[in-house]
Parts: C-alpha cells; sequence; structure tokens
C-alpha cells in the first residue's frame, strides 16, 4: 500500500531564488515503497520573476493567482492537491534527510493523529544554524497543549508551524490557511492542534532561513496594533473549535 504526500508551496518574487534549494532538499527525500511526493507551488501574484526558478520535473507542478498573501497561495494550491498527506515547505527553507518519511510514519501508525511537526533550525546568512528554545520531548502532542503553551508565553508555539505536516481531508475541514497578512500558519497550525491529536519528531526536520527579505522580519509583522489583531482572531477561531467539540477523529472511526 501507498500514496501520495502533497508538499504546498508558497513563492513570490524575493523568494523565488530559493526555490532550487528547497527542491534539492526534496529530491532527497526517500519514501516507503509505494509512496511518492508531488511539490505544488503557487507564486502570490502573476510575474516573471518565479517560473525561471521553477525545476523541470514531472512531479513538480506550477500556477499563479491573484496575490492574497502566502496563506491564501497554500490554500489554492491545496485546491489541486491529489493527495492522503499535505507537509509544507515555504521556498525559501529547506527540508533535512528523512524528514518527510518520519511524518508519514508517525501518522501512518496512529490514526487518532491529526497532523505533526518537527525539530527546526534557524538557518542564518552565514550558514550557521540556531536551535529553537522551547521545544517539547519528541511524541504525542494532545488536544489544546499548543494552545495552551501559546497563550501563555507571549503567543509564541512551542512547535514551528512551518515544518507542518497533515492529513489532506483535516486541512480541507478547518478551510486550509487563515486569512491574514502574516501568522496564517501558526492559525492553522493552532485550529489543529484545538481539533485532534498531533506529533512532534525530535530529529530536525526543517532549516529555516533568515534573510532580509522574508515575511516576518519585516516591520509591519512586529507592529502591536496588527499583532494584537493576528493573535487575538487566531486564539478565537481555536477556542471556538475546541468549544464547539469537534474532535478529529470523529466518534466512531
Amino acid at each position: 500500500m501507498g500514496g501520495r504526500v502533497a508538499v504546498v508551496t508558497a513563492v513570490h518574487g524575493p523568494s523565488a531564488r530559493f526555490l532550487p534549494a528547497a527542491y534539492g532538499s526534496l529530491r532527497e527525500q526517500r519514501l516507503p515503497g509505494g509512496w511518492e511526493w508531488h511539490w505544488l507551488i503557487q507564486e502570490d501574484g502573476e510575474s516573471d520573476d518565479v517560473a525561471p526558478y521553477v525545476p523541470d520535473d514531472p512531479r513538480v507542478s506550477f500556477e499563479q493567482g491573484r496575490r492574497g498573501g502566502p496563506g491564501t497561495a497554500r490554500t489554492l494550491a491545496l485546491a489541486r492537491a491529489d493527495a492522503a498527506y499535505v507537509k509544507v515547505l515555504d521556498a525559501d527553507d529547506q527540508l533535512t534527510a528523512g524528514a518527510l518519511a518520519r511524518d508519514l510514519a508517525a501518522l501512518e501508525s496512529d490514526p487518532t493523529l491529526g497532523w505533526a511537526t518537527s525539530r527546526a533550525l534557524d538557518l542564518m546568512p552565514d550558514g550557521t544554524t540556531v536551535g529553537l528554545e522551547g521545544e517539547p520531548a519528541e511524541g504525542p502532542l494532545e488536544r489544546g497543549a499548543v494552545l495552551e503553551y501559546w497563550a501563555a508565553h507571549d503567543f509564541r508555539s512551542p512547535v514551528h508551524p512551518a515544518t507542518l505536516f497533515a492529513r489532506r481531508d483535516l486541512l480541507l475541514a478547518l478551510g486550509g490557511w487563515m486569512a491574514l497578512p502574516a501568522s496564517e500558519d501558526t492559525g492553522l497550525l493552532l485550529a489543529l492542534a484545538a481539533t485532534s491529536r498531533g506529533w512532534f519528531s525530535g530529529g530536525t526536520g526543517l532549516l529555516y532561513r533568515k534573510w532580509p527579505g522574508q515575511v516576518t522580519g519585516q516591520a509591519a509583522h512586529t507592529d502591536p496594533a496588527e499583532r494584537a489583531g493576528r493573535t487575538a482572531i487566531v486564539e478565537a477561531r481555536a477556542r471556538a473549535l475546541a468549544g464547539l467539540r469537534w474532535n478529529y477523529p470523529a466518534a466512531g472511526d
């Protein structure tokens, strides 16, 4: 038995130059027999800047669309994902060896898990890496645990949303990524964590590139008023989902 993992990537002009490195890290992934990956690249916009960096590979598809931010681009890519699982890979990041196989193994072995994340390292401009603080020990993450940590630690998640691997049907049920200018991936992570158990892999799964042009490095990202609005709706959505007691998998599954 096997299947497909859809790797979803949002990209815009400034980050397109990093696509070859992301592709190289994807090509190095080794999945169990019968499993394959399909890379869905979605440009946030309709420029001529991205296409030259898209690899010529039958496993890679590229589309463009109206600008709406990375969450919109990922959700548009999700609409064409013919796969049981979806993995996030931002255009400027890189997977580490074995990352896809570890995520897949966790969810294939336990049907009560809806999603998985892994350890991430910041990849600095000089090529060095820096670990993140507060990550949990390897193992399951119970419903609500990520949300409570996030609320108690100045809206900082214990696991990195850029490492997300999830069941496609669950992502669809939650509507994909939130319609926010930033923190859209954190919003999805907290919604997933409010409705299903997750898994954290202690092995490094992602190199998260730090560079001047990234969205999270811009002044608007830390604007107090915008940040307050983002965090308020992210938390409200997650708590509303938890309050409805809509859980994955559904009772009786």
